[in-house]
């Protein structure tokens, strides 16, 4: 409790002192919490997970490559099914 009233009182006395200062920080504060709030941030993490970093090149399949898709649109890795429910 006595914690609680010292920050308290150092915040008072710096809002009196130098309230642009003080105003700043609580600015940057808010701009540092505000994406860990948003909703937004749930469905661009789930995006940024069903786009590849580097998109497939065609490579001519010889049958010995399982791993590699025969056409370059083939639907390999995460669906994005779930933005048609939104």
């Amino acid at each position: 409790m006595a914690a609680i009233r010292n920050i308290a009182a150092s915040l008072k006395n710096a809002w009196a002192k130098e309230p642009v200062i003080v105003t700043s920080f609580a600015i940057g504060i808010v701009a540092l919490l505000t994406p860990l709030l948003s909703p937004f941030t749930h469905y661009q993490t789930r995006l940024n997970c069903a786009v590849p970093y580097q998109y497939p090149v065609p490579v001519r399949d010889d049958g010995n490559l399982p791993d590699i898709p025969s056409h370059p649109c083939e639907k390999i890795g995460p669906s994005l099914e779930w933005m048609k429910q939104l």
